[in-house]
């Protein structure tokens, strides 16, 4: 396979993920598969947490489209594409868990508006600690964070984990003023 070729499909792939990734996380992550995904919207008391499991998962389509490729004979674009997944996986890594939640120290400090963005609507996605009502489940591309804030009031903020140091719902809403 010429490397123009593998190149578009590594490419492809990327993209393609970030729209995987939305999916799995609306309709898996936040259905089916919350009993692993709760534990994300939840404080983490140690290193890790059962929503890491979905990292495994997710890493097993890459790891055999890059075996059967370059070594069990398999069509060679299968090489591209796993590296196409290993390659979000990594980006999401970086972004989510080093960026975000800080799993890793890290000095990094966002100046892009695309940064900021992006950052904020995955903090807006955590404000909600239930099932349902979340708000911003892609990864690379999110909403403005003013439509997310609208969206999350149009709910009345149904899900919405009161503020650290709040007692009860009646601070929460005069801490909000």
């Amino acid at each position: 396979m010429h490397w123009a070729i593998g190149i578009l499909l590594f490419l492809a792939t990327v993209i393609f993920m970030e729209g995987f990734a939305y999916a799995a996380h609306r309709w898996i992550m936040h259905g089916p598969g919350w009993f692993l995904h709760e534990s994300h919207h939840r404080p983490r008391t140690g290193n890790w947490e059962l929503n890491d499991l979905y990292a495994a998962i997710f890493a097993v389509p890459s790891f055999v489209m890059l075996l059967g490729g370059a070594q069990l004979g398999w069509w060679p674009g299968f090489i591209w594409i796993g590296a196409g997944i290993a390659a979000y996986g990594a980006i999401y890594f970086g972004f989510h868990d080093v960026i975000v939640h800080k799993r890793l120290p890290s000095r990094y400090m966002p100046k892009s508006d695309y940064m900021k963005r992006i950052i904020q609507a995955h903090r807006l996605h955590h404000v909600v600690e239930t099932k349902q009502g979340t708000v911003s489940f892609g990864f690379l591309v999110a909403p403005r964070p003013e439509a997310l804030k609208a969206e999350l009031k149009r709910r009345s903020r149904a899900g919405v984990r009161r503020p650290v140091g709040v007692a009860s719902e009646g601070d929460a809403m005069l801490s909000e003023k």
